[in-house]
């Protein structure tokens, strides 16, 4: 039988006889731990052992084994060359101990980083006292890095994927099957407002609070390179900015600070300041490729290909990207429709369904929760908070569900796929208010049933 390599006992061993090898001494791995998120690339924690030299804080980074991703194969070599040309350029980054795209190895294929202190969690980041000093110039400090990334040399890196950034967005979309109102009106948008082009250069393509590590002096670390490419240098700003990486904060460069601080720190490096314009544009297509990557994600669990409770949560956190689009276009969320219980039933009795996902959701949150701790404990709060939106939608959907047919009647559509294509097909005018004030009622209740308090996040 082969050995499991999600085994965590199987992982260190093939970690241990890998560093054995790369470090030319004998290395035990006494146990591996994996960190939480990651929903595309898992993250593992270990300390390795050489036998004639100090114990080594490590980070391994690999694709889920098992899984069909010719796409990561190449690219984890890539991230692998870009981390060490990004090094070379002044950019904060781990470094690299080795990598490679031989499942025999790891598993799948792999990255070996030495470990980085600071903190990553972007609610601590923003709100905890301690990194009072490092925000206060942090947005500034994103600023250079971008432009020290930007400012790679092309030829010390090869391999980068490319590509026309609307063609591969409308490509992904529509390889979904789901069409959605509010991604087609974005679309239009993007299409209508595109800012003219400037010099291609390397892009990190993830470079957002989450993925970048901080201590209280400042930024230590730039992480997660895995979709890096060849682009427009914009993009990295204008993702910095989508508002879902703000957590909550009204500063919109990260969270940290102000769109003009950063782009006052990239040109300290650069030498020229972008346009907030073109900035914003790669803020909406951000926030439409987002809303995207969501529901891609969500079909992994769906087809079976990678079965996941933190999977299957992302998919319904489309809406709020459908709302930031919105709000990133001038259009501001009203209140919720009006929340009608669904009517009683004597057929089961009680407890009710509602009843029921409540109870389950209270035993994740006070018995696995508090008695467990790392990944575990982080999907115990992904199911909790998923069942806490069906228990709302038992009870809201009927009267949502009633909402939402009348709305699509108005435009004589029996589903949201036929509105989205006649947006797309030019029969709806995609600045239409009464199509938008329809598209904007829709999406608030969909936000009011999936996460209700991310509707009051500041815009």
């Amino acid at each position: 039988m082969t050995a499991d390599p999600n085994d965590p006992q199987v992982l260190a061993d093939l970690l241990a006889a890998r560093l054995t090898g790369v470090l030319g001494t004998p290395v035990q791995v006494p146990d591996v731990r994996r960190l939480t998120g990651g929903a595309s690339r898992e993250t593992w924690s270990f300390t390795a052992h050489p036998e004639d030299g100090e114990p080594r804080r490590l980070i391994l980074r690999r694709d889920p084994p098992g899984e069909d991703r010719p796409y990561t194969k190449g690219g984890m070599a890539v991230e692998a060359s870009v981390l060490a040309a990004a090094a070379r350029t002044g950019v904060a980054v781990p470094s690299l101990i080795d990598a490679g795209t031989d499942p025999a190895i790891a598993g799948a294929p792999y990255m070996i980083m030495d470990h980085v202190d600071g903190e990553t969690i972007a609610r601590k980041l923003l709100r905890d006292p301690q990194y009072e000093r490092a925000r206060a110039g942090l947005a500034a400090e994103l600023g250079r890095t971008l432009a020290r990334i930007h400012a790679i040399e092309p030829q010390s890196v090869s391999g980068l994927p490319e590509g026309e950034p609307l063609e591969r967005l409308r490509e992904a979309y529509d390889a979904l099957g789901e069409p959605l109102p509010t991604v087609e009106i974005a679309l239009k948008w993007l299409e209508r407002n595109r800012p003219d082009d400037v010099a291609p250069a390397v892009v990190h393509g993830d470079f957002r609070t989450g993925n970048l590590i901080i201590d209280p002096a400042g930024l230590r670390a730039v992480l997660d390179w895995e979709r890096v490419h060849w682009g427009d240098p914009r993009e990295d700003l204008g993702w910095l900015c989508v508002k879902c990486w703000r957590f909550g904060s009204p500063h919109h460069a990260g969270g940290f600070g102000s769109v003009d601080e950063l782009l006052d720190g990239y040109a300290e490096v650069a030498g020229t300041r972008p346009d907030p314009e073109a900035v914003r544009w790669w803020q909406v297509y951000g926030t439409a490729d987002w809303a995207v990557g969501c529901r891609m994600m969500a079909e992994r669990h769906l087809s079976g290909q990678t079965p996941s409770v933190e999977l299957a949560a992302i998919g319904r956190r489309v809406c709020e990207q459908e709302h930031d689009v919105l709000l990133a276009l001038g259009l501001p969320a009203g209140p919720p429709g009006e929340e009608t219980p669904a009517p009683g039933s004597d057929l089961h009795g009680n407890p009710t369904a509602a009843d029921l996902v409540s109870a389950v959701s209270m035993f994740l949150r006070e018995d696995v929760m508090a008695g467990t701790g790392g990944r575990l404990n982080f999907l115990a709060r992904v199911a909790a908070n998923t069942l806490d939106g069906v228990e709302r939608e038992l009870r809201l959907g009927p009267a949502q569900e009633e909402r939402h047919r009348e709305r699509l009647a108005a435009f004589a559509q029996a589903d949201q796929a036929g509105l989205a294509a006649a947006i797309r097909d030019g029969k709806i005018d995609p600045d239409d208010p009464a199509l938008l004030a329809a598209v904007r009622a829709e999406v608030t209740d969909r936000v009011a049933v999936a996460n209700p308090r991310y509707l009051s996040h500041p815009s």
